[in-house]
Parts: C-alpha cells; structure tokens; sequence
C-alpha cells in the first residue's frame, strides 16, 4: 500500500483514501435499531439527559414469559466507556474483515489501471521528460546558439584578409603613374589619395579571419584551390589586359579590364575560390557581384579631404584616358595577403602565401623566387608545428619533469654540472 502512495499521484492518493475511509466508517458504524418510544413523560426526542454515575439506576432484568427471549447477562460498564456486547464484537470484526477485503481488492484494480507504473516527480504529479525529448531540446538549443552566434558574426564582418593577383607589368605600372600624375598635377591634394606602385593588384576575394588558426585554415584553403585553378585552365595561360577608367561612385577611381574571353575563366575562379573558403568555415565574399578592377587612386585614403570640399572624383581629372591601353599582366600568382598588417619594403601587402597558377616563361631569376618562397612556407609551417607542440599540456609538463629531474642530477653531481655548464659555453 505505501508503495502504491508513492507511485499513483496526488489527486488519486487522495481520492483513494477518501473512499476507502468513508467504506471503512460505514462498515464500522453499528446497526441502527428501532426504539419504542418512551412510556410517560420524558425527555424530548434528540435530547439526551446525562446522568451522574451514583444516581444512574440499575437496569433489572425483564419478567420472563412464554414469549420472551432469553436473558442476556448483563455488563458492567465504565461510565463514558461505550462498552460493546459479545454480538456487537462479532458484527464489528466481520465487518471490519469486508472492508479490508474491499481496501484490497481496490487496490488491486488501481495497480492493473495503466498509470499505476507511472513515476512521480513531486507533489504536483509532474513527471520526468523523456531523455529523447531532453536530447532533442538540448540539441535543437545547440542549434539555436551557434545560429545567434553565426548571424552575430556576419553582422560584424568586416574583412581584414583578400586573395591577390599582384600587377608586375612593368608596361602598365608605368602607365598608371602618368595617369597618377596627371590628376595630381591639376588638383594636388589628391595626392594623398593615390595607390602606391607597389600595392597595384586584382582583388579576387576578401574575407574575415579573426587569429592565427584562421589564417591557417586560409592559407590551406589556398592550396586546395590550386588544382581547381588548373582544372579551369587547363594548361592554358591566363592573360589579363587593361584599357580604359572607371569609378566606384566617384569615391574609387580604377583601371578597367578589358572585355575578351579571359573574363570566363576568371570568373569562375573567383567562384570557386569563394566556394572553397567558405567550405572552410571561413566568411568571405562580399554582397555585391565580383567586378575585377585595378585601383589606382581612393578618396577613403585620405578622409581630410572631404573636409576641404574634395568628395568626389570629377571625370575631367582623367577624361584623357578613358579609352587608354594600359598593357597586358600574364597572371601567374595568387597572394592571401593581410589589409591591417604592415606591407612589405617593396610597397606590396603583407603575404601569408601563394600559389603559381597557369604557365610562365621559366628564367634564372624565376626559378630562384620560386625556390626562396618554396622554402620560406616550408620554414613558415614548420615554426607553426613547433609552436603547437609547445602549447601542449603534455608536452609543457614533460619539459618541467626534464628539467626538475636535471636539477636533481646536477645537485647530487657537482662536477659533472660543471663540465655542462662549460660545454654549453
């Protein structure tokens, strides 16, 4: 029975006991029996005279007759005690055994009802969740954060990383320095506003990488996009030639690139260059469709200007080469480099990596840049490695184990800590 308590609900603990007390108070109440009303005056019907114990008179035994049942001996009785006779004893065990009977058989029809199995979590019959209902919300509530967290981070995006294809024509570096030099002779604040030679480039894709693990990831990225450039390509060179001037709003002035069949395939490489970072986990690629462009001159490099009536570019400052060939760049390299980081002596930006892409006439002085970068990545990756290493937890604690065990070698030998000491000098 107390098992039952523990496990059926409040509500039906409670039914049931209200039940089972009532049956078991009726079965106990003894009989009710007709009287004959009182003979002469007495006391009004409901109302019960109490009598002192000395003054309660003794009941005598009636007259026997023919028609009179048998005497019954009489019981003394305590006075308030309620004394019960032989019969009344027996009535009210065999009633009290039906009413345990029936407790039992109650209890046993609520323990075959479906519920009685169910486990009770507290007073108010609240049961425990389901542990794939708790799986799901805690998964769905996984999900639910690295959303919020995604969405946080695609608000604040802000590139700081871009993929290059560096200018080296030496053909259109030049021609781009007398255009520079041309506006600057009619207006010269604006030369504050121009792009150095060094840092004349493609942008093929910007993005976002936050610390050195992203950079890496970047930079592997880059290496896996090399044999899907060369899948583009198909052994084919990718030759990139430049004619005529535009402006982004009349904020960015830049050197067009000129229509033919190497906007395909270039295209498609700046697709899946994003494709392939983005694979990575990595925020890149901007909302508005990729335009190749050679900046040579930005209002945002020098924002004082605006403040001296400068905020615009006038077309007037360039109209003498809004059709003028530039030259062709044979595009041979790809740069993840940095936007923030300190640029390079040469005036170019500051370079993770690179890949060769496409065929270039092999010379002297390829083969030894070619060589020099190869070895500088090598060194570059081999520095991570060992920087990871020492990162480690185990390995921290094995250098401090190493160590403390030299000390204790060099105290119990003094001489031969003398002979290190003059080894390591």
């Amino acid at each position: 029975m107390q098992r039952l308590q523990v496990l059926l609900p409040r509500g039906l603990r409670l039914g049931g006991l209200r039940a089972s007390a009532s049956l078991a108070a009726r079965a106990r109440a003894p009989a009710v029996r007709p009287r004959a009303p009182p003979a002469g005056p007495g006391p009004r019907p409901g109302l019960r005279l109490r009598l002192s114990p000395c003054s309660r008179p003794l009941r005598q035994p009636a007259a026997a007759g023919p028609d009179a049942p048998p005497s019954r001996p009489s019981t003394m009785e305590r006075p308030g005690a309620g004394g019960i006779n032989s019969s009344e004893s027996e009535n009210v065990s065999r009633k009290k055994e039906m009413s345990e009977e029936f407790e039992a058989s109650t209890v046993d029809s609520l323990i075959n009802m479906p519920f009685a199995t169910i486990d009770i979590k507290d007073d108010y019959a609240i049961t425990d969740v389901p542990q794939i209902k708790l799986k799901r919300n805690i998964e769905n509530e996984q999900i639910k954060n690295d959303q919020i967290k995604k969405k946080k981070r695609q608000k604040d995006y802000q590139p700081n990383y871009f993929l290059s294809i560096p200018i080296t024509n030496k053909e259109i570096i030049g021609g781009i320095k007398i255009l520079q030099n041309a506006i600057i002779q009619q207006d010269k604040r604006l030369a504050k506003a121009m792009v150095s030679d060094g840092s004349f480039h493609i942008t093929l894709l910007v993005m976002q990488l936050l610390n050195e693990d992203e950079v890496n990831i970047g930079i592997n990225a880059l290496l896996e996009l090399k044999p899907c450039i060369e899948e583009i390509l198909q052994g084919k060179h990718l030759t990139l030639p430049f004619q005529g001037i535009d402006t982004f709003g009349n904020q960015v002035g830049f050197v067009k690139l000129a229509e033919g069949d190497h906007i395909i395939p270039l295209l498609e490489i700046a697709e899946t260059a994003k494709k392939t970072f983005q694979e990575k986990g990595i925020l890149a690629g901007e909302s508005r469709s990729f335009k190749p462009h050679l900046t040579f001159m930005k209002l945002s490099k020098a924002p004082w200007l605006r403040k001296n009536g400068v905020k615009k570019i006038d077309p007037e400052l360039y109209e003498k080469f809004i059709s003028h060939k530039f030259g062709e760049e044979l595009c041979s390299r790809i740069d993840l480099c940095s936007m923030l980081k300190k640029k390079q002596s040469d005036g170019y930006y500051h370079c993770e990596s690179s890949i060769v892409i496409g065929k270039k006439p092999v010379g002297i002085q390829d083969l030894i840049n070619e060589a020099l970068h190869r070895e500088r990545m090598g060194l570059k990756a081999k520095v991570q490695q060992i920087k990871k290493l020492l990162l480690k937890p185990e390995t921290q604690a094995k250098i401090r184990r190493e160590l403390f065990e030299g000390r204790l070698i060099d105290n119990s030998n003094q001489a031969n800590h003398v002979e290190f000491s003059a080894t390591l000098t």
